[in-house]
């Protein structure tokens, strides 16, 4: 019995821990498409929902699926730009579109991902990785302000309550170690909501209007529609996903004392690929590994995979019940960007400490890293600059993470693997010659 209430309460943890990454996700792209409080309740609960439908199909060892890890799977940031441009652009039905199509095209090509990693090495990946979390920085400011649109856009109140938050996340992440500072995110926004609604800025009417229980609802926002640009852009971005969750992997395969091999590896890359396509199927978007649930298994030091089907239940339950998911509806804008800027400059983070794995004193690299990051954050800031492009190219043209990505695959390819291809020639040579 205790054994079960230790398991229970790890699983909380959990939880909590990445509870937070998870809904502001759908609060950000719904938020920014214009959905109603309705529409935002139901996405959220969506993707909860989901989070623990990926989690429990990527601890389920099977033949075809399941790395049979400890891992726990929630919505990728890196997505989140992605969507928000496909979703303003072709509409919410290409953004599940996108979602289903690269999750199939993962699944393919899981078996063969890891002979193409050698196209994503930290330089590739540290450099799209940085351009995403730079070009989410904008949401981030404009929701501190209290969100476009707002008549009180830049109020002193909406810009305190945002630095307020902020500051709560940092002292939290100063004073705190282990747990707390793992929900610290969590716990900047319920603070920050509870002195939001003391004065007078959260409006609870969709907590009271939501039920406490509903079905969960295939196609709620349409029939899924398939546009190459948005697909691609989402595919590229599950390759991003990919290359982090294998680090995953190979992190609690070494915290566990399992070792993994490439059948389970492509097993695990399958995981995330049907994930994708039943969160498409059910309007929800694509999953990875999340970071910060295998520090809580280091920290706690329990390792079974029993935990980790309990926290896919709970994500489960807590997506059956509307009214949990409208609580998070009510925070206010100017509350979820100071919380915005912290988990959107982590992005931008984890692409420098990418890039620092990176030798920078090649001149080849740093070249690389300015003209990926720059084409795509040229592209994002002026769109139409190949606007008179033929529209088959513009496929690849119109979206800054496509663009910036792709010119970081092609450059490293010149600069890196063609090269060496060309030394490894050069050496076979000359041991010939020898011999």
């Amino acid at each position: 019995m205790q054994n079960k209430f230790k398991m229970a309460t790890i699983g909380i943890q959990h939880v909590l821990a990445m509870y937070a990454g998870a809904v502001i996700i759908p609060l950000i792209v719904g938020g920014k498409l214009g959905m109603t409080s309705k529409e935002l309740t139901f996405l959220v609960s969506i993707d909860i929902f989901m989070c623990g439908i990926a989690t429990i199909l990527q601890v389920w060892k099977n033949r075809f699926f399941g790395i049979g890890l400890p891992v726990v799977l929630g919505c990728t940031f890196t997505a989140v730009g992605p969507m928000v441009a496909i979703g303003l652009q072709d509409g919410i039905t290409a953004i599940y579109g996108a979602v289903i199509a690269s999750g199939l095209l993962i699944i393919i090509i899981s078996k063969f991902f890891g002979k193409l990693v050698r196209f994503f090495p930290p330089i590739v990946t540290g450099s799209v990785v940085t351009t995403i979390g730079i070009t989410l920085i904008p949401v981030a400011m404009n929701n501190m302000a209290g969100g476009e649109g707002n008549p009180q856009f830049g109020s002193l109140s909406n810009v305190g309550l945002a630095f307020g938050t902020l500051v709560i996340i940092i002292l939290l992440q100063r004073f705190f170690k282990g747990f707390i500072r793992s929900i610290s995110i969590l716990l900047g926004l319920v603070i920050g909501t509870i002195a939001a609604a003391f004065m007078g800025k959260v409006d609870f009417s969709p907590v009271s209007d939501a039920s406490m229980f509903h079905m969960i609802t295939p196609l709620y926002f349409g029939v899924p529609t398939f546009e190459w640009s948005a697909i691609l852009t989402m595919f590229l971005v599950a390759m991003v996903s990919l290359v982090e969750s294998t680090g995953v992997y190979y992190a609690l395969s070494d915290i566990t004392n399992q070792k993994i091999s490439e059948d389970d590896l492509a097993r695990g890359y399958r995981s995330e690929g049907l994930a994708s396509v039943i969160g498409g199927i059910f309007n929800s978007f694509p999953y990875t590994t999340f970071s910060q649930n295998v520090g809580l298994v280091q920290l706690s030091g329990i390792k079974s995979k029993n935990v980790i089907y309990l926290v896919g239940i709970f994500l489960m339950i807590l997506g059956l019940i509307p009214k949990l998911g409208a609580l998070t509806t009510i925070i206010p804008s100017s509350v979820l960007g100071g919380a915005m800027v912290a988990m959107f400059g982590s992005v931008i983070a984890s692409g420098i400490k990418m890039l620092s794995r990176v030798d920078l004193t090649s001149h080849e690299n740093l070249l690389i890293i300015a003209c990926s990051v720059g084409m795509g954050m040229g592209v994002t800031v002026v769109p139409g600059l190949f606007a008179n492009l033929p529209e088959n190219i513009q496929i690849l043209t119109s979206n800054g993470i496509v663009t910036g990505s792709l010119t970081a695959i092609i450059l490293n390819i010149l600069f890196n693997i063609v090269p060496s291809k060309q030394r490894r020639k050069q050496i076979k040579v000359v041991g010939k010659k020898v011999s």
